[in-house]
Formats: structure tokens, sequence, C-alpha cells
């Protein structure tokens, strides 16, 4: 059986060593609050749900989702442990029961028709093309049927200035993989793997670019 191909792992914001700023330099640059207050109220998050915060990194999101709708069970992952540390201490800091598991997002630890919505912010351009149609096939597969997929991402440049701000993203995250990004590929990807009704909901215009939220569901 051919092995799948040999995958580089990027930490947040590119380096290990810029991991313990990821908070503040995210919360400062990327409109954090707005887009990911946004992606919460499109996902509509019900009581019961299972939701997974997919390369949850530090746990804000997750966080949030979970003071949003106290009834959803929500789940993060990362494959940083150092990382899942944080997350775990604000998790317990903000007084919310949220689950941490370490796992790469190509390779989830979660049984198939899991659960009902997964969410992502700023994961996918960390990744090469391989690794998305891998992560994005795995996502499909621990999805319900009529389960929901929602995703925050740079995305394709509203104008010539957001797409020179975006070069230090490139120069940080790497070019080959943050180019599917800003070419507006994602949406070929979450349809090449099998979801519907896969749409851009809305931008942001930020200091590094343009933030674009995604949607996407598995068929019934």
């Amino acid at each position: 059986m051919q092995q799948p191909p040999e995958s580089k792992y990027v930490p947040a914001l590119g380096y290990h060593w810029l991991t313990p700023c990821y908070d503040a330099i995210v919360g400062t640059t990327t409109r954090e609050r707005r887009f990911k207050q946004t992606l919460i109220d499109q996902a509509h998050f019900e009581p019961g749900h299972r939701v997974l915060d997919l390369a949850c990194g530090t746990g804000t999101l997750a966080i949030w989702i979970k003071q949003h709708q106290p009834q959803a069970e929500v789940t993060g992952v990362d494959g940083d442990p150092a990382i899942l540390s944080q997350a775990t201490r604000k998790a317990q800091k903000a007084n919310v029961s949220v689950q941490f598991d370490h796992a790469l997002s190509y390779c989830l630890p979660y049984p198939e028709a899991h659960f009902d919505r997964v969410v992502s912010s700023l994961f996918f351009h960390h990744l090469s093309w391989e690794d998305k149609e891998r992560t994005a096939q795995d996502v499909y597969r621990v999805l319900k049927p009529g389960a929901e997929m929602h995703v925050a991402d740079w995305g394709r440049s509203r104008n010539t200035l957001m797409r020179a701000l975006f070069l230090f993203i490139q120069l940080l995250d790497g070019f080959d993989n943050t180019q599917d990004n800003v070419s507006g590929k994602l949406i070929t990807l979450f349809e090449q793997a099998g979801f519907v009704e896969v749409s851009q909901r809305k931008t942001f215009s930020t200091i590094y670019g343009t933030m674009a939220l995604y949607s996407a569901v598995k068929p019934g």
C-alpha cells in the first residue's frame, strides 16, 4: 500500500519560540474578537451539539463556543502539546469544560459521523495542498450527515493593499501553503472532499490581509 506523503508540521505563527506570543499577536492584528464571534454566530450551535475545534491552538475559539452554548459538547484538537497546555489552563481559568486532544488534522482520533459541527480558525493556510486534502477528507469523515463545517482563514485579497499586506503572512508561514488561500482555492478543496453548499460567507480586512469565513455541509 502506498504511504501518504510525509508532512511538515508548522506551529502557530510559524515557529515554536513564537507560541507564547500567539494570543497577543492574533488578538491585536486579526480582529479576532469580531471574526470569531461572527464564525460562532454563523455556525448556529445548539444544545447537545458535538463540536470539534480543529487545530484549536490556545483554545480561544473553543472556550468562546462553550460560553456561547454551554449545553454543547466542545472538543479542541491540535498537533502541538505545548499549545494544548496553554489551552487547558485557559479553559480552567474561564471555568468552562472543554476536552483537548492531541492529534494531527488528517488523522483524527474520532469515529465516523461523530460531530454536528467542525470549526477551524487560521489553520488551513499552514498546510500543504496534500495535507489540506487529507484534512478536509478526515473532517468529512467525522461529521454526521447533514452536519456543517465552518472555517475562518486567509482568503483571496479584496484589493491590492490587502494582497501586499498578506506578504508578511507568506514570509512567516511559507509561500507554497499560503498561496492556496490567497488564490481562493479553499472552496474547491472543500467541494472535492464531498461537501455541498460550500460558500464564502463574509470577509474582514486586517493589517495582514483579507480574512474569509467559509461554510460547507456534509450531504444528509
